[in-house]
């Protein structure tokens, strides 16, 4: 176990000559240091079976140094790898400061990351004239420091020669605030019979109930005294109250331990040597350094040496360091004292060492918990700055770090997970022929392309029997092969999303289906006009020609290629990134540029179904057994009730779901339009083929 001593004090300072010169006198704070751990180790009622040790670091006066010292002190022994180790023996407890405020600060600076907690919320107590100029002048400084006051209350204005009643009301005020406050550290400036008033304060009823772990800190004129009447209440609360003072005390076998040292008989002292030829002024065999005066002997003595150069009595310095090792020594062994016996604690039915954390020798006042990953502060209205809620990050954002004030957004290729603590990069996804969705779709699309050549195939076999011949035999194969490329289109919509593939999948999709249903609403026209022909009276037999369905298949076809060219020429559609519409997913998609020219082209094939629809639908009762016109109706009821349910359905969805969407209403219309208008025809052909003769055609239904 390692305590590590920081000092400024001992270290090397360059000479106008550029030779290098110790500051002889500061040597005491080494030697204190070592003393006080020399003691430690070897008393029994101080952390038995454990062995304190210790690293000094000089900073040599400069920021650079004292920084990398500190670096040091978290990296492994003997190679500069900072917050890195994997030496257990090795395991940094405490770092006890430089002399220097400026020292400890830039030390503070670094191992302030490492879970040391400061006391931010603290009580003030002031019992003198003096303590309100004290509170204007540091209330500031404590705020500009992160430290805020939960109460400041002032008692210097009674005093025992005053009503007693009111000074007990004014202590019992004091010690209801102390009771219901949440603060662990209190502040108490005072003088130096201020302590009667703080044990009086401390022993009114209810106060012996205060949690015991508060810490008091107490100013430097203050005394440990009392009146005669105290001497039998209980100290037990004041135990562990910090008080400023630089003061110093004469210790059993500290001068002892110095006048058996010299550098002749002590080993693993790496300051001596500079030290002793300095103070002395001689040089010591094998010595480095430039020859000076006289050999050094080791006769030399150092209660010779004058007070500048060093004093035998302890030194306040000197003392606070040897505290400063008892106070680590007797916090590391309540800590394992409360947790371990003899350096292990059993697991279930294992031993397991004891490794604690250099945060839990010290003492946590705040007014809240903290806000953890995940939350950020929200300042409670009129309370101090140090007292907030935590609430939950807005949904699409984080915070990592603990007592953030703001939450932050991912970047567009991240997204927060569900605790809110860390962004996650998305996943891109799109429709594809390695998903069980995609697959299933391009099995449907060579499932019906298949079953339409079939169909294609059978008329043709049977191309001069009058059912094929029926109903203009040419407009059947137009919207066989329109159908067929319908269903071939929908693979354009499975697979990454490429320019090419953008470009074509809507307007091939839109032209073969205008094409299919155009052939549908000429096949329609072309039946009205070949009964009406048939009426007596009636000349309209010159229209009842081929010109007439071919006519309306190009003309509405041509109609639909112009829309498709003029959104081509305009906005035409290219792939795109799409990383808001889901979190956690960065969608990669054909960018349509133009919604209203995709509408515009989805409400002119609903244009054509519908008129198909009313034309088929007012002529479904001609008689004839072979009549298209009922099969036409309700191919276009299902065409339509397809597409009217596909815009919903589209608007609805995000991401691959919403091609999909589309994908399976172009497979339904198109496998709809095939099985109404042909299944009929199939079966009388395949299954019925007595029926499929001209006497069966021309018979008429009664």
């Amino acid at each position: 176990m390692n305590i590590t001593q920081r000092t400024n004090s001992i270290g090397m300072v360059s000479l106008t000559d550029l030779k290098l010169s110790v500051v002889t006198k500061n040597y005491q704070h080494i030697l204190a240091l070592e003393f006080a751990v020399k003691e430690i180790n070897e008393n029994p009622q101080i952390l038995p079976n454990i062995t304190l040790g210790f690293h000094i670091f000089d900073s040599y006066l400069d920021a650079t140094w004292t920084y990398h010292a500190t670096l040091q002190l978290i990296s492994m022994r003997n190679r500069f790898v900072p917050n890195y180790t994997c030496a257990l023996q090795d395991s940094l407890m405490a770092v006890i400061g430089g002399l220097a405020s400026e020292t400890s600060h830039q030390i503070a600076n670094i191992l302030g990351i490492y879970k040391i907690p400061q006391w931010v919320w603290v009580g003030l107590i002031v019992d003198n004239e003096h303590g309100d100029k004290m509170a204007e002048m540091m209330l500031p400084v404590f705020s500009q420091k992160g430290i805020c006051f939960a109460f400041v209350e002032r008692n210097y204005r009674l005093s025992f020669q005053d009503n007693i009643e009111d000074t007990f009301e004014l202590l019992v005020e004091i010690r209801d605030k102390l009771m219901s406050s949440s603060v662990n550290v209190v502040i108490f400036f005072g003088e130096v019979n201020s302590m009667i008033y703080l044990r009086l304060l401390l022993s009114l009823p209810g106060a012996k109930e205060m949690p015991k772990y508060k810490v008091w800190i107490l100013t430097a004129q203050m005394d440990f005294q009392s009146i005669t009447f105290y001497q039998d209440w209980d100290i037990q609360i004041m135990h562990g109250a910090l008080s400023f003072a630089v003061h110093s005390s004469e210790l059993k076998g500290f001068k002892q331990f110095l006048h058996g040292r010299n550098p002749f008989n002590t080993k693993e002292d790496g300051f001596i040597w500079d030290f002793w030829q300095q103070a002395f002024y001689c040089t010591l065999p094998n010595s480095v350094l430039d020859k000076k005066g006289d050999t050094c002997n080791g006769e030399e003595r150092l209660e010779k040496l004058p007070g500048p150069l060093f004093e035998m009595s302890m030194t306040g310095y000197s003392y606070n360091i040897y505290n400063a090792m008892y106070a680590v020594a007797h916090a590391v062994q309540v800590m394992y004292s409360s947790k371990c016996h003899q350096g292990v604690m059993m697991v279930g039915d294992r031993r397991k060492h004891c490794h604690q954390q250099t945060w839990e020798t010290q003492p946590l006042s705040a007014c809240n918990d903290n806000c953890y990953p995940g939350q950020s502060k929200k300042m409670k209205a009129g309370k101090p700055f140090c007292c907030y809620d935590c609430i939950s990050c807005p949904e699409g954002q984080i915070s990592d770090k603990k007592d953030l004030t703001h939450c932050f957004a991912c970047s567009e290729d991240h997204y927060p997970n569900k605790y809110k603590t860390l962004c996650i990069p998305k996943v891109a996804t799109y429709l594809s022929y390695e998903e069980p969705l995609g697959i299933s779709l391009a099995a449907g699309v060579l499932l019906f392309s298949l079953t339409t050549i079939l169909v294609l195939r059978t008329f043709m076999k049977h191309h001069n029997t009058p059912i094929v011949k029926a109903n203009n035999r040419n407009l059947s194969y137009t919207l066989l092969g329109s159908l067929l490329l319908c269903f071939l289109c929908a693979l354009l919509f499975i697979g990454r999303p490429k320019k090419v593939m953008c470009l074509l999948r809507q307007m091939v999709f839109s032209i073969t289906f205008s094409v299919a249903v155009s052939s549908v609403l000429a096949k329609t026209t072309v039946v009205v006009l070949a009964f009406m022909a048939t009426k007596p009276g009636i000349k309209v037999r010159k229209w009842v020609k081929k010109r007439l369905a071919t006519s309306i298949v190009l003309f509405c076809s041509l109609i639909q290629a112009g829309i498709c060219t003029v959104w081509l020429a305009t906005s035409p559609p290219f792939p795109d990134v799409d990383t808001l519409s889901i979190k956690d997913e960065i969608i990669l998609e054909c960018n349509e540029a133009s919604p209203v020219m995709f509408y515009c082209v989805l409400g002119y094939m609903g244009f054509l179904a519908v008129a198909s629809f009313s034309l088929a639908f007012h002529s479904r009762k001609l008689p004839d057994n072979f009549n298209e016109t009922k099969f036409i109706t309700f191919s276009m009821l299902v065409f339509c009730s397809v597409w009217l349910s596909f815009i919903p359905a589209y608007l609805s969805t995000k991401g691959k779901y919403m091609v999909a969407v589309e994908v399976f209403s172009i497979l339904a219309s198109s496998a709809g339009l095939l099985l109404c208008i042909f299944s009929p025809k199939c079966y009388i052909i395949v299954l019925k083929p007595q029926l499929n003769n001209r006497k069966q055609l021309m018979k008429r239904n009664h």
